[in-house]
């Protein structure tokens, strides 16, 4: 099912040297600098942001080009959940394609940056700003690209959706989700790009380009422990900080079994050509072992010791908050914390739950599940989405490698997957895999990457929509 020919995926055995890249007109370069900047400044966060400003100032935006009211909603759960729907009509000789965005970022504290988070800084060949990688750039692709096929009246023998949406980073009102429930007609397309896919740049040479086929299931665990506290100038061996500090200890220790989906499988494959020295060679020994037997420990454990490899091995928990205690002068009665996982595809929860606790051993902590876990199908490797990034890819930087890839991290695709839309991640926009800023510090993106991704982006949506592309 997931076997790639070659027309679909080009390799090479070492990485790409840096070519010149093809530069978009000087008007897209300006637009796209004015969305993201508009994106940006924008404080789009849960904690006290909106998306609704953003929905409205996009729309303002299709509106002032001549696209009609007709084909352009905002709508969502609440006053400050709105998202954005547009539409360009084609021959419907093909169904739809969906290009899928969120409009919210996680919370940016000044005092934690060198900069404002919330204004478009350009510094030293970057551009920073909360969003900037995840994902107001790629946003900013997508209305630019939206407008260019509306002015320059390509012929599309699709429609083309462009969904902006609300709460994707683990936001209340999830707002693909709701889309979904309240009105799917909106968003229903043959498949769906979206982020979770780009350029790899290792050392500064770009060695792959992604594109996102698949994801982990995000979930997470409530850890507590309770005890009858007491008067601090009287400690007992009985404290609930240290119970909860041993078990999260044991968390963070826990290495769940190493194993191989499809898409990491060939992720992996083709990757082994593309790394060298002992990396090389350690993919290339988990990947000879035949599905559904144990991998080959000692390559595992290499390549576990470095993060990019470990979380495409396995599932992973981490403990990512914690509470405890009433007050300075009392025993704590009660210790929380809350442990989020990120799921192999075939994992269950009930199992991740039974290996912490047996991790944990210690039945003053109750491990207990919160919510649901999200995940959805892995996407089909698509010919025509394979054949037309390979294509693209080929003509910007020769001789980098296409790779269909798992994302760690979860986005709106696995909603459009469980609903039946194929989703891919897939951006063009390169970034240096040793630093990943995304919902970090000083979050930023190239200022040349940026262009790149665009023109990268454009030629894609063009090859993916016209007519003279299809025929």
């Amino acid at each position: 099912m997931y076997a790639l020919t070659a027309p679909l995926i080009v390799l090479t055995l070492a990485a790409a040297a840096a070519t010149p890249t093809p530069a978009p007109p000087p008007a897209e370069r300006r637009t796209a600098l004015d969305v993201l900047r508009e994106l940006v400044e924008i404080d789009t966060t849960h904690e006290h942001g909106s998306t609704t400003p953003a929905a409205e100032a996009i729309a303002k935006r299709l509106r002032a080009a001549g696209i009609p009211d007709a084909d352009i909603r905002i709508l969502g759960p609440s006053p400050t959940k709105q998202n954005l729907v547009a539409r360009l009509h084609g021959t419907a000789r093909r169904p739809p394609l969906l290009l899928l965005g969120h409009l919210d970022v996680v919370e940016a504290r000044r005092t934690d940056w060198t900069m404002d988070p919330f204004h478009l800084n350009e510094r030293d060949g970057y551009y920073y700003g909360r969003g900037t990688a995840d994902m107001k750039s790629l946003d900013a692709y997508w209305v630019v690209h939206f407008l260019r096929l509306h002015r320059e009246k390509h012929p599309l023998d699709r429609d083309v959706i462009l969904a902006l949406t609300a709460d994707e980073e683990a936001g209340d009102e999830n707002g693909v989700e709701w889309l979904l429930a309240h009105a799917p007609e909106l968003i229903r397309a043959a498949y769906a790009l979206n982020e979770g896919g780009g350029g790899e740049l290792k050392a500064g040479h770009r060695r792959a380009n992604d594109v996102q086929a698949s994801e982990k299931g995000y979930f997470t665990f409530h850890l507590e422990v309770h005890n009858k506290g007491g008067h601090s100038s009287l400690p007992e061996r009985d404290n609930a900080i240290v119970r909860l500090s041993h078990a999260l200890i044991a968390v963070h220790d826990h290495a769940f079994e190493a194993r191989l989906t499809p898409v990491t499988r060939a992720y992996f494959e083709r990757l082994s050509s593309i790394e060298t020295g002992a990396v090389a060679a350690d993919l290339r020994a988990i990947v000879a072992t035949n599905a559904g037997k144990p991998l080959d420990a000692a390559a595992v454990a290499r390549l576990s010791a470095l993060p990019f490899y470990n979380a495409r091995l396995r599932t992973t928990c981490v403990p990512t908050r914690v509470q405890a205690g009433h007050a300075d002068n009392a025993l704590p009665q009660l210790a929380t914390a809350i442990v989020n996982c990120r799921l192999l595809p075939g994992d269950s929860v009930d199992d991740v739950r039974h290996a912490l606790e047996r991790a944990i051993a210690d039945d003053a902590v109750t491990v207990a599940p919160t919510g649901r876990v999200d995940s959805g199908p892995d996407s089909p490797l698509l010919p025509e989405l394979f054949q037309a990034v390979t294509a693209v890819t080929t003509h910007l930087w020769p001789g980098v490698p296409v790779l269909p890839v798992m994302s760690t991290g979860a986005t709106d695709g696995r909603f459009l997957r469980a609903a039946g839309i194929p989703t891919y991640g897939v951006s063009g926009l390169f970034g240096d895999i040793d630093d990943v800023r995304a919902h970090g510090r000083d979050e930023r993106v190239g200022v040349q990457a940026f262009y790149e991704g665009l023109e990268f982006t454009w030629e894609l949506v063009l090859g993916l929509t016209s007519t003279s592309a299809a025929n």
